[in-house]
C-alpha cells in the first residue's frame, strides 16, 4: 500500500481515524457509506501494511508541566558512523527529545525537546547532549507560541 493512491472510502477512513481513532467501526462505516465489515477489513489492511502505524492519544504537554518546547539544531564534529550512532542512541533513549530529524543545511539534526523550565533544559543539555563526544554545537530556539500543531496527514 506504500505510495499508492487510495479510493475515496479509504481516504475518508484515514481522515476520520486521524481526527478520532476511538470511534467505532460502525461510526466509521456510517461516515463512509459502507457496512462495518468492509471498513474493519480496510483498517486491518492499513494496519498490516504499516500505513496506520499505531493508535495514540494526543496529550497537552503544558498540562503535564512541560512548559518549555525547544527546537534545537545540533551539529556533529564529524559524520563518522560512530558519532552518528552515539548521537542517535542518545535521541532514542532521551524522554525529553520527542522528535528528531536528520536535516540538510548548517546543522545535522533538529530535535524537539520538551521540559518543565529553562533550568531543566540546561540540565538536559549538560547531562545528556554535551556528554556525547561527537556533538560540536547546539543552537536552541525556544518556542514562544505554537501557531499550528497538526498530526493528521493529507490523504488525497
Amino acid at each position: 500500500m506504500d505510495g499508492e493512491r487510495f479510493d475515496r472510502a479509504t481516504r475518508q477512513i484515514l481522515e476520520a481515524l486521524q481526527a478520532d481513532s476511538r470511534q467505532s467501526t460502525q461510526a466509521l462505516a456510517d461516515k463512509v457509506g459502507l457496512s462495518a465489515t468492509p471498513v474493519w477489513r480496510r483498517i486491518k489492511e492499513l494496519e498490516d501494511s504499516g500505513v496506520i502505524r499505531r493508535h495514540v492519544a494526543l496529550v497537552d504537554r503544558e498540562k503535564l508541566g512541560l512548559n518549555i518546547c525547544v527546537l534545537a539544531n545540533v551539529s556533529l564534529v564529524r559524520h563518522s558512523e560512530g558519532a552518528v550512532d552515539q548521537f542517535e542512541r542518545l535521541v532514542l533513549a532521551s524522554r525529553e527529545i520527542i522528535e528528531c530529524h536528520g536535516i540538510t543545511g548548517e546543522a545535522d539534526y533538529v530535535i524537539k525537546v520538551v521540559v518543565p523550565d529553562m533550568k531543566a533544559y540546561d540540565m538536559f543539555l549538560q547531562s545528556q547532549v554535551f556528554k556525547v563526544p561527537g556533538v560540536a554545537s547546539v543552537r536552541s530556539n525556544v518556542v514562544l507560541r505554537e501557531v499550528k500543531y497538526e498530526t493528521a496527514l493529507p490523504v488525497d
